[in-house]
């Protein structure tokens, strides 16, 4: 059985076609990949802000209680030196 030039031209024009969406879903597939780590490493330097970001408050919030408690450390003298020569 012989194949003929027409069978070749009929296999031909499906299997360049299917090559060619293949090849298309490879690269998109690729693509999608690199823009899934790209987002992870958007997401994760977000985090690390949001940490450094957190810290910061927390470091400012105990300078202040500690501000707080020294004023209050100070009134709380005067007053008592106020109360003793009353």
């Amino acid at each position: 059985m012989a194949i003929s030039e027409q069978m070749v031209t009929a296999l031909a024009s499906a299997a360049f076609p299917t090559f060619a969406v293949l090849a298309g879903i490879l690269i998109n597939n690729q693509r999608l990949n690199d823009f899934g780590q790209r987002f992870n490493d958007l997401s994760r330097s977000i985090d690390t802000r949001f940490a450094e970001t957190n810290r910061h408050i927390d470091d400012v919030k105990d300078a202040l209680r500690a501000e707080m408690f020294r004023v209050e450390q100070a009134i709380d003298a005067r007053l008592r030196h106020l109360e003793e020569h009353q």
